[in-house]
């Protein structure tokens, strides 16, 4: 359900539903019966039903009584939330099938990672949503694209008006609906950007309480360090008021087996106040273009015509070679880390075939055109130390796509998780597996409606067996389907049956508000909130909350709006999250005694960084029909937890 709304006034309440006399027998669009639930909150799995109405969870638990046109059978299976892949590279044509991620459990991708994508947010996500999606999408503000859009290729600092203008392009696509302010400072030209000049353009997001997810920069200067790379990210997001993420976190080259030290970084900042996130995908290698990462940044200047002018440069290409065999040994373990997927050959290979050196078969395979190289960059130690920290997702680096000459990430990053790194070798269990891919990413980007099985939660489920799950993609064959994913529903509408696509267009445009902030996933303790009083054109009263290790909260939401002809009981309660002065639930209520059940959602806020007041704001969406806000003094709000 997209949050971007025009609020009217709020809403909710539960009386007690006995009171209201007999509830009628529920009735559902989609029954999954007798599977084991994997609810993403990183608590233990339980068996259970799950029924389904319109786009939304209606009710988990004991369904033998309920009936549905739909009735999956998920005996032996886990039934999890759609997994949300936070780091997204999908191409506009993949995305009305999105086949390679669908079958790895994918129901929602977030795009314009590292820093890229259009700067008119609005206008691409209206694009992609006409011409059907059969996964949801959102996108990110890309610093890369305004910094290029507005500086240009060169290495020059900008001026006062130009650090406003890329400051106005973020803001108007946060405004759009923007999941964080993404950049890729390793890529050029956003590489020539000092950090000052990155706090400067980004710190216009603040007031948003988001994220700030960045493919770190690694320099010659600082000895191609990872560690630094990543230490320069948090740096940023600190000064800037948001919340740093490590994006495809990875140790490199010569600083393999340090992870326990970037991990240290981040629990460091942690303790600073600053909550640090990261997001990583199983594999030791990386995909971008052969030139990207290799060749120096002062060589790249200018754009490719530039770059291809110094290559025949007698005196400029010796240096070339010589700086871009240095950053193939510090970064991706020397020439016998690259592999070209498109010719299906090692650069070492190309090397013999040429009879020439590294950097130079470099420079020549760039002459006759760019290529999509592999980049070998770690180790297996490493690599589990990053996936198990706790503020570690899962995301691929990928998207939707329609190519075959790809890296494996492509078309198995989550089955091979699932498969290898939970049932194989124990390095995780299924449901802290399950949390990575679900709540944690969600609570990272914002969402509040996504990556929970809750009553109230959108129905975006993926069903896989445990038994079976795994990936097949190799580098030499990418494109091969991973096993396991048997049932995925976006949005309510079944897009994946029996591990083939149906077809289905069930995927939407996501936006983010201002009431949306990134936050550290908090399941694990006690928490609560309540108001009651007067608001726009009625009166709402609550008090929610949920113990430590509860799978739901409990209380009661009441809301009356005489103008609107809305009575509201809330007849279940979803999840309670919260974070430092807001909080957010779903459910399920009734507007009459023997009507159907209605799914809720509830935010309530109680500074609104938008507005100049800063009074608290209380906002209630009932089935996206009806929908109310209202502002309070912040002391009438109160939220707690412990």
């Amino acid at each position: 359900m997209q949050m971007k709304l025009a609020w009217l006034g709020v809403v909710i309440a539960v009386a007690a539903v006995e009171a209201q006399g007999p509830r009628p027998r529920q009735t559902f669009d989609v029954i999954l019966r007798h599977g084991t639930i994997v609810d993403g909150t990183g608590l233990p799995r339980y068996s259970g039903d799950v029924g389904i109405r319109g786009d939304r969870i209606g009710a988990i638990g004991d369904l033998s009584r309920s009936r549905a046109p739909i009735d999956i059978d998920a005996t032996g299976l886990f039934v999890a939330p759609g997994f949300i892949n936070i780091h997204s590279h999908a191409v506009a044509a993949a995305l009305p099938t999105a086949a390679n991620m669908l079958t790895q459990g994918v129901t929602t991708e977030i795009l314009n990672a590292d820093g890229g994508g259009p700067t008119a947010l609005e206008e691409q996500l209206s694009a992609l949503a006409a011409g059907g999606l059969a996964v949801n999408v959102g996108a990110y503000a890309g610093f890369n694209s305004a910094w290029a859009a507005v500086v240009g290729a060169s290495d020059r600092r900008p001026t006062a008006a130009q650090i406003d203008r890329m400051r106005t392009m973020l803001r108007e696509s946060l405004a759009a609906g923007a999941w964080g302010v993404s950049a890729g400072l390793d890529y050029k030209p956003a590489y020539f950007a000092t950090t000052d000049e990155v706090v400067q353009v980004v710190s216009v997001a603040a007031p948003w309480r988001t994220n700030f997810p960045n493919h770190d920069r690694l320099t010659p200067e600082g000895g191609y360090s990872s560690r630094a790379g990543i230490a320069e990210t948090i740096a940023i997001g600190e000064q800037a008021g948001l919340m740093p993420v490590v994006t495809h976190m990875k140790v490199q080259g010569r600083e393999q087996g340090r992870a326990p030290e970037v991990l240290a970084s981040m629990r460091a900042a942690d303790a600073r106040g600053y909550t640090t996130a990261a997001d990583a995908y199983p594999y030791l290698a990386g995909q971008t273009s052969l030139d990207a990462l290799i060749i120096p940044a002062w060589a790249q200047e200018g754009g490719r015509d530039a770059m291809l002018t110094r290559f025949a440069d007698p005196p400029q290409r010796a240096r070339i070679i010589a700086e871009a065999e240095e950053a193939l040994n510090a970064r991706f373990n020397g020439a016998d880390g690259v592999y070209l997927p498109a010719p299906r050959q090692q650069l070492v290979d190309v090397m013999r075939e040429q009879r020439t050196s590294a950097g130079e078969t470099i420079v020549r395979l760039l002459e006759g055109g760019n290529l999509s190289a592999i980049l070998r960059f770690g180790s297996e130690a490493d690599l589990v130390e990053v996936l198990q920290h706790p503020a570690t997702a899962i995301a691929c680096d990928c998207g939707a796509s329609l190519a075959t000459r790809t890296h494996p990430r492509y078309y198995g990053t989550f089955p091979r998780v699932l498969g290898r790194y939970v049932r194989e070798t124990q390095a995780l269990t299924w449901e802290d597996a399950v949390r990575k891919m679900t709540a944690l990413p969600a609570s990272t980007i914002g969402a509040i409606d996504r990556g929970i099985l809750a009553a109230g939660m959108a129905a975006d489920v993926t069903i896989f067996d445990p038994l079976t799950v795994i990936d097949h993609a190799t580098y030499d064959e990418p494109a091969r389907l991973s096993d396991g994913i048997r049932d995925v529903i976006v949005n309510g509408q079944i897009a994946l049956r029996d591990g083939t696509p149906t077809g289905v267009r069930g995927g939407r445009a996501l936006t983010r508000t201002a009431h949306m902030p990134s936050r550290p996933l908090s399941l694990d303790r006690e928490r609560s909130v309540a108001f009651s009083g007067s608001l726009a054109t009625g009166r709402i009263s609550l008090s929610v909350s949920q113990k430590a290790g509860a799978r739901t909260a409990s209380g009661i939401l009441r809301l009356d709006d005489a103008q609107a002809g809305m009575h509201l009981r809330m007849a279940g309660f979803g999840v309670l999250q919260s974070a430092e002065g807001w909080a957010s639930f779903t459910g399920t209520g009734r507007t009459a005694a023997r009507g159907p059940e209605r799914s809720v959602t509830v935010i309530v806020d109680r500074a609104d960084p938008l507005d100049a007041s800063h009074a608290a704001e209380i906002l209630v969406d009932v089935d996206g029909t009806y929908r109310m806000s209202g502002r309070v003094a912040g002391d009438a709000v109160r939220i707690g937890g412990r």
